[in-house]
């Protein structure tokens, strides 16, 4: 059974609103914090203005590229549940756990059972590990079979290119599903229609 879904890449209080007050609204939702390539980044005076709202039942989560220390200070008073961390090696995600008291989703990208591998790192670090593609930032996708080999045990999201009409494909998977591309028009903007049918169709999966 899917264990949540997480929409990522808000970047606009209107299309946040949106989800926020939506029937059914998503378990988590991520915002891009200091990842500058990425067209879905906000930069911080927004950022903290974004937000700054009642998240309700749903967990803020700030997507993190091998953050320094400056921007943790920065950063620490925000309304976020979780960091979602990528390029974070496990005594670095350690540490920022431990200072700042705050939830880990370590972020490993996947290419071959290898990568996989290296979920054994931060088992006892990370509170979500996440399987995501090489190309992150680009929406690419991955084998999925590769994660036949995680326990079921393990508190385990993934991400990477995956569509609205996928996810009755997750049914019986223990999986958190992570989205951000496919609800996107062609102008690379959350598409509140496509929102709408992606939490419609999970609460009824």
């Amino acid at each position: 059974m899917i264990k949540g879904l997480k929409i990522c890449g808000i970047s606009d209080p209107k299309t946040l609103n949106y989800i926020l007050n939506h029937p059914h609204p998503p378990k988590f939702i991520g915002f891009i914090t200091n990842y500058k390539n990425s067209k879905r980044y906000v930069a911080y005076e927004n950022l903290k203005n974004l937000v700054n709202v009642n998240k309700k039942q749903t967990n803020f989560v700030s997507v993190l590229v091998n953050p320094t220390n400056q921007l943790l200070e920065k950063i620490k008073d925000l309304n976020f549940d979780y960091y979602q961390l990528y390029d974070v090696d496990p005594i670095r995600t350690f540490e920022i756990k431990e200072k700042y008291k705050i939830k880990i989703i370590s972020a490993l990208t996947i290419s071959n059972k290898e990568d996989v591998e290296r979920y054994k790192d931060y088992l006892k670090i990370s509170d979500i590990i996440l399987f995501d593609s090489k190309g992150y930032h680009r929406s690419e996708s991955f084998d999925h079979n590769l994660l036949e080999q995680v326990p079921g045990a393990i508190n385990k999201m993934i991400a990477g290119d995956i569509q609205i009409d996928d996810i009755p494909n997750f049914r019986y998977k223990d999986f958190i599903i992570d989205l951000s591309g496919s609800i996107e028009n062609n102008e690379g903007k959350k598409d509140i229609n496509k929102i709408d049918r992606l939490l419609k169709l999970f609460a009824n999966t």
